[in-house]
């Protein structure tokens, strides 16, 4: 079973909850960026463009416990940058099975080799790492090569010891459909990892290459092209059968970007995980202030293509909680891969893009060289005393 039932349990019974007290938002998985240093530069990756001054910045253990505490979500994926990069992961995933989170540590498993010996095999821990497709594909895609190779090893020294073990893809423009079939069948049987978390990529403003991002359009026909081909396969998905047929066309869903809250060095991001257009001092503030509906698709020009999981995957878990026999159908008889695709949400009445990044850094760097001035002068005048 991809998700484990305890997993399901507790997820499905933190919702009824939040249903049953009419709470309107609430987070479902945490998305905790430690750090936005990463050990690959990959083409398509728009998180790690920034200074040295905010690369070399990291939340401390009291810093992620407390951002846990405050979102109350039952998941936490540990994105970044490369989280195997900070000096304290291991006490910081320590601290977070302490509370029976559910945790997706997001490396590309460089690392991991090296420090798997930090982390101990337990139901709430599991490594997500990242492959977007078979050896070329994902090499191409990180733009080094050998990334592949020292993956898989990585893999399945983690499963050999005992730990739960996720595959990450992102697809893009430009994939054979028998080639990405041909990777969910080598990552279910030979690497036999507990599921694939699979989405389109996002098209980030600050990626290097922004050729090969897919339009609505072009992602709906990739995963049908794709689904078509794991008929009768048992690939396993850490997803809910209702955002893999959302994927293939067959769901009109609207983005629910508080789902997955963003906690990193800058504070609560707004609106999500994949826009940088402000921060919130708190997660109450995130969730009180942030003018949700001036952000997703048919509102904002950068959210037009969106179909990411961080966004979508909500959406998807709440309608499987309220129509569960409408995903039970889905579930027995696969993912539909003909016929009319669902009515798109229209985009003529979206706001355009705004670009505020450039803004956002600079403010933070003179915050973070302040900072600094004024630590040196307490500290001259420490030592003048």
């Amino acid at each position: 079973m991809p998700v484990p039932l305890r997993q399901q349990l507790r997820v499905g019974a933190y919702i009824v909850k939040q249903r049953l007290t009419r709470t309107k938002r609430y987070p479902l998985v945490l998305m905790l960026e430690p750090l936005f240093r990463c050990n690959l530069a990959c083409p398509g990756c728009g998180k790690i463009d920034y200074p040295d001054a905010i690369l070399n910045r990291r939340l401390s253990v009291a810093d992620c416990v407390e951002a846990v505490e405050e979102c109350g979500a039952p998941i936490v994926s540990i994105p970044g940058g490369e989280p195997l990069l900070h000096k304290e992961i291991g006490e910081i995933v320590v601290e977070l099975v302490k509370r029976k989170k559910f945790i997706y540590l997001c490396t590309n498993a460089l690392l991991l080799e090296k420090k798997l010996h930090l982390f101990t095999p337990s139901p709430y821990l599991t490594f997500s790492v990242h492959l977007d497709g078979l050896k070329d594909e994902h090499d191409k895609a990180v733009n080094q090569k050998g990334v592949f190779d020292r993956a898989v090893k990585a893999i399945k020294l983690a499963r050999s010891k005992g730990f739960r073990v996720n595959v990450n893809a992102t697809l893009f423009d430009g994939l054979d459909p028998d080639r990405v079939a041909e990777f969910f069948d080598y990552v279910s049987s030979e690497l036999d990892v507990e599921g694939i978390t699979v989405s389109p990529g996002y098209a980030y403003e600050r990626a290097p290459d922004q050729e090969h991002f897919l339009t609505r359009r072009k992602s709906k026909q990739l995963f049908r092209d794709v689904f078509a081909r794991g008929k009768g396969k048992k690939w396993r998905f850490s997803q809910s059968t209702l955002f893999l047929d959302f994927l293939a066309g067959n769901q009109q869903y609207k983005c629910t970007p508080w789902g997955n809250p963003t906690r990193n060095v800058f504070g609560w991001q707004r609106p999500c995980y994949l826009l940088n257009e402000g921060y919130a001092p708190t997660f109450k503030a995130l969730m009180e202030e942030t003018e949700w509906e001036s952000y997703g698709t048919g509102n904002y020009e950068k959210c037009a293509d969106c179909m990411v999981h961080c966004g979508y995957e909500p959406t998807a878990v709440n309608d499987t909680v309220g129509n569960p026999l409408k995903a039970l159908w889905v579930e027995l008889r696969g993912v539909r891969t003909t016929g009319r695709f669902a009515a798109d949400i229209p985009l003529e009445g979206q706001r355009k893009a705004e670009y505020v990044f450039d803004g956002l850094v600079t403010q933070a760097v003179q915050e973070i060289h302040s900072t600094k001035d004024q630590k040196a002068a307490s500290g001259d005048g420490e030592r003048a005393a």
